[in-house]
């Protein structure tokens, strides 16, 4: 199975990190689209052309965990990858129950990630 061209949405608040890690995804082969809140994603077109989103955990105004709620509300299946810098194993432990792919702890390996993304797009 080939990942490529897929389109990835990533959704953080952190500007160094819609700076670097969309050029880490390009180089693996996807198309990426960075957005700075959940509620531009929201009311953006790759809401539904998204196959998977990578999503910051704690952000201002809508959280991560909120999106994937809202997410599930309007039955919007897209598989999610949260990344965070907390600590809280149980934290990270919940966003997995609560049906996420992988709760990746900042900074994480390009393999980490790599393998969290063939993992959300085994289902395409």
């Amino acid at each position: 199975m080939t990942i490529t061209h897929f389109l990835i949405s990533l959704v953080d608040d952190d500007e160094s990190v819609r700076d670097s890690l969309p050029e880490l995804l390009r180089e693996m082969g996807f198309d990426v689209r960075a957005f700075s809140s959940a509620e531009s994603f929201l009311r953006s077109d790759a809401l539904h052309i998204s196959k998977c989103l990578i999503l910051d955990l704690a952000m201002p105004g809508m959280t991560g965990p909120e999106l994937q709620q809202e997410l599930k509300r309007r039955q919007i299946k897209t598989p999610i990858i949260f990344i965070t810098a907390n600590q809280d194993e149980a934290v990270r432990r919940k966003t997995v129950e609560q049906g996420a792919v992988e709760c990746l702890l900042k900074p994480f390996t390009d393999t980490a990630l790599h393998n969290a993304l063939t993992i959300a797009l085994g289902a395409e």
